[in-house]
């Protein structure tokens, strides 16, 4: 058991919206047992402003949210991150990035509501569909007990089990 809270990290390619979204929902849901970030490879510079509405109609605080690089969390950067999750949709042939570390690495893949083409009601419609799909996944992520953090392996396996839950629609 650690005294300080988990560590995580959450990683696409641009850090405008999937990665963004689970950020600041672990971040309001988890506070005093986890510190949420994200970041992306190619960081594209701001937040989707549909990913804040999103957020805001959700009641989840914004403040502090940014568009940035993995590279602040590379090498001695004083954040010791724990777990890094990858959000990157690999169904649709998009790239993941690699990032390395003495950290665990884990996959839970979903669309990328920044790429929806189509009206406004379109897109919020993804990206509701893409937070719900957050949500899901972290209420199962909160739910892991300290003694599943304790063993490596273990969290590793249930990590990587939270990666595949999907939502009915």
């Amino acid at each position: 058991m650690t005294n300080r809270p988990h560590h995580v990290l959450f990683v696409c390619t641009g850090n405008s919206a999937r990665s963004v979204l689970a950020e600041a929902t672990l971040r309001a849901w988890g506070a005093g047992r986890f510190e949420a970030f994200s970041a992306g490879s190619q960081p594209t510079g701001r937040v989707n402003p549909f990913a804040l509405a999103r957020l805001a109609e959700e009641h989840i605080s914004t403040d502090g949210l940014r568009s940035k690089s993995w590279d602040e969390f590379a090498g001695d950067s004083g954040v010791r991150i724990d777990v890094v999750v990858t959000v990157c949709d690999s169904a649709a042939a998009e790239p993941c990035p690699v990032f390395f570390g003495d950290f665990i690495r884990t996959h839970w893949g979903l669309p990328d509501p920044a790429a929806v083409e189509g009206d406004v009601a379109s897109k919020r419609r993804a990206f509701a569909s893409a937070h719900a799909l957050i949500k899901a996944r972290l209420r199962a992520f909160l739910a892991l007990s300290e003694a599943v953090w304790a063993g490596e392996a273990a969290l590793k396996v249930e990590l990587d089990r939270i990666g595949t839950i999907e939502l009915i629609e």
